[in-house]
């Protein structure tokens, strides 16, 4: 490479010597060659900087740093500091970019210079052992296409698989840190809190690797509690800034964990809305429990739709849209 890099590319790598090959081969194969990868390996003790450096020395595009073993958050904000391009891409020791990931991307954002930030779709392997949440989970996140869907969204999860993610410096600036939940769906929400636009390249440019060792399964910080309490900092800061109550739309398993999590913050729902009949006219928590049709008597309160399933989700956007309500305005969807 001559010149500057385009694009710099994020990995922190922490005892990967087992995929570790075959996601830098993956980068060494893309068809936009102006790059650079930072390597921060996070004090592995099983080959992983051996590898790393045995890429590096015969690609000078790879630069690896040794250090303590840290955790994620400290490696990604090291990797930060070395990146040199004004493009930067995330990047996951055990997944394996698609051939045209980083010029597309690229080229993207370069046609769209308000754009802060844009993810991909993805495909997850191993497909044989993924089980019915996980696939719902991937068509949920493949279903997002545009700047739009990111933010209606992204109170559902976080909408942006953080390891397809590439960003101009400004988001990169925000840093990683360490809330007590993960790290890439609070600098999801903090960029899109300070309104920088984040978007969806609707292309599966990406294949993101299942694995029982995966942080998401073995890190506290990633237990869906855990994401409970990130939305619920997000939405009492956001949405809810001005208000100390809120109508609740769903009160199963999530629309519980969720009202639990906003009143740590002093949020409180005023009404909660259920098609239960046989909740109807019962108080919870102080709540009454009422109807969706009338929503329109307490249309003062900001509402939250907290109901996991997508498809009743879509129902009722429809038919609050039906009844007047704007989205993000008026109410939003949590799951």
């Amino acid at each position: 490479m001559s010149g500057p890099p385009r694009v710099s590319i994020l990995l922190p790598a922490w005892n990967a010597a087992a995929t570790l090959q075959a996601c830098l081969a993956s980068i060494t194969r893309q068809s936009e060659p102006a790059w650079q990868c930072i390597i921060v390996d996070d004090g592995s003790d099983d080959g992983t900087e051996r590898i790393a450096a045995r890429f590096a020395r015969d690609d000078g595009r790879f630069r690896v740093l040794s250090t303590p073993h840290r955790g994620i958050i400290e490696a990604l904000n090291t990797g930060l500091r070395l990146c040199e391009a004004s493009l930067v891409a995330r990047m996951d020791a055990d997944d394996v970019m698609c051939r045209e990931r980083l010029r597309a991307q690229a080229d993207f954002m370069d046609a769209r210079p308000e754009t802060v930030g844009v993810g991909t779709h993805v495909r997850i392997f191993p497909r044989a052992r993924m089980k019915p949440r996980l696939r719902d989970y991937e068509a949920w996140l493949n279903s997002l296409s545009c700047g739009e869907s990111v933010r209606r969204d992204a109170f559902v999860e976080c909408p942006v698989a953080h390891p397809t993610l590439m960003m101009r410096r400004e988001m990169a600036a925000l840093g990683y840190r360490d809330a007590g939940w993960p790290e890439d769906y609070d600098l999801v929400l903090r960029a899109l809190q300070l309104e920088m636009r984040l978007e969806i390249l609707p292309r599966r440019l990406h294949l993101w690797r299942d694995r029982e060792a995966a942080l998401s399964r073995t890190d506290p910080r990633y237990a869906q509690d855990r994401f409970t309490a990130c939305k619920a900092q997000f939405l009492a800061d956001g949405f809810l800034r001005e208000a100390s109550s809120y109508v609740l739309w769903g009160y199963g398993g999530t629309g519980r964990a969720l009202r639990r999590a906003l009143a740590e913050h002093g949020r409180h729902p005023s009404h909660i809305v259920e098609v239960k009949r046989s909740r109807l006219r019962q108080v919870i928590h102080g709540a009454p429990v009422i109807a969706p049709g009338d929503l329109l008597r307490v249309r003062a309160h900001r509402v939250i739709v907290s109901v996991a399933r997508a498809g009743p989700r879509a129902e009722i956007r429809a038919a609050m849209a039906a009844m007047g309500f704007s989205e993000g305005r008026d109410f939003v969807c949590a799951a």
